[in-house]
């Protein structure tokens, strides 16, 4: 598994949609890069001036919008896709799509 480095983090984009909510099929020229996805993995954050950390605001599990163009794409050996990219490139946290373990923890 990866391990991002300082303020770095690891995301796992969902798929696009391959239908419309119409029923159109789309080829794959026309699906947009996926801008969503789940955070698989948080680096320790990023170093400050004063040689302290940065906390992480985001942390394992939690579904994420960020940019479209952001980060590097990696494909490992088994297929698996994944974003790495810095935390400030992570436009917000999808409340909406929290795994049920989490909301279970929260409440």
């Amino acid at each position: 598994m990866l391990k991002p480095l300082g303020g770095g983090v690891v995301i796992k984009p969902h798929e696009p949609e391959e239908v419309t909510k119409g029923g159109i099929v789309l080829p794959d020229t026309a699906k947009k890069k996926p801008r969503r996805g789940e955070v698989v993995a948080v680096g320790a954050g990023k170093l400050l001036d004063n040689g302290e950390r940065a906390p992480m605001e985001l942390s394992v599990g939690d579904v994420v919008v960020y940019s479209e163009y952001a980060g590097t794409e990696i494909i490992m050996k088994s297929g698996d896709e994944y974003v790495i990219l810095d935390e400030d490139s992570v436009l917000a946290i999808d409340d909406a799509q929290v795994p049920a373990k989490k909301a279970k923890a929260a409440a």
